[in-house]
């Protein structure tokens, strides 16, 4: 089994030495890649990634020109990615990139039919709670048991990833793959993951009320487009 890990680094500069150190003992294992993806950003990530990939053999990176969102990093990431199990995790280090070693076993042991996410332990209360009012609203709203939907790391199949139509390029992407995992009887696994304050930078969403206001009118939007899917289909049956 080949896997790929795509890691969106939007402004990251300072963090990618602690970031590459990591990726390099997970490319070490047989079979891993890892892919960055500068996505548009506009500090000094491309020189730093131009200076240390050669250090980390297994990792390579995609250049986005200039930031259309989350989603559209990643998405250009699972673009180039070469594995059978493809996947996503956040550049921020506050959970670690080995975490996907759990995910992998979980693949050895159930195949391919399954879909993986971390579920984020040792959150602030007031984070934790955010989640947890989001997850009940997505969960009554869409008829489908959907929990810490941002988490890391998202792992699937390439199969699942080549049965997307329309993937959305901001942060809906996560509810987007979880909701059509579902939607595809795919099995749901997850495993605890560390939560860590980051070292350097700070979030590019988290960082105020008024930015979480935001998130939630866009989540909603796209929640109810996916909805409206559904109602869509089930006519259609």
């Amino acid at each position: 089994m080949k896997f790929s890990l795509v890691i969106p680094c939007y402004n990251e500069a300072a963090n990618l030495p602690l970031l590459l150190a990591r990726c390099r003992d997970l490319v070490s294992r047989p079979g891993i890649e890892v892919i960055l993806v500068d996505n548009g950003s506009t500090d000094c990530t491309s020189a730093v990634l131009q200076s240390l990939l050669p250090t980390c053999l297994g990792c390579r990176s995609v250049r986005v020109d200039r930031n259309q969102g989350y989603g559209f990093g990643i998405l250009s990431g699972l673009a180039a990615a070469r594995g059978d199990v493809v996947g996503w995790t956040h550049a921020d280090m506050q959970t670690d990139p080995l975490d996907v070693l759990h995910g992998l076993e979980l693949f050895e042991t159930h195949g391919d039919r399954i879909f993986v996410k971390g579920r984020r332990c040792g959150r602030p209360l007031t984070d934790a709670a955010f989640t947890v009012g989001m997850s009940v609203f997505e969960t009554l709203l869409l008829a489908r048991p959907l929990w810490d939907i941002n988490a890391q790391p998202t792992m699937f199949s390439r199969a699942f990833y080549n049965s997307w139509q329309v993937a959305p390029k901001d942060y809906s992407l996560d509810l987007y793959a979880y909701y059509h995992a579902l939607r595809q009887g795919l099995s749901i696994h997850r495993f605890p993951v560390r939560v860590r304050e980051r070292v350097h930078g700070s979030s590019h969403w988290n960082v105020s009320w008024a930015a979480k206001r935001k998130l939630i009118r866009r989540t909603v939007d796209f929640s109810l487009g996916l909805r409206n899917e559904f109602d869509h289909d089930q006519k259609r049956r």
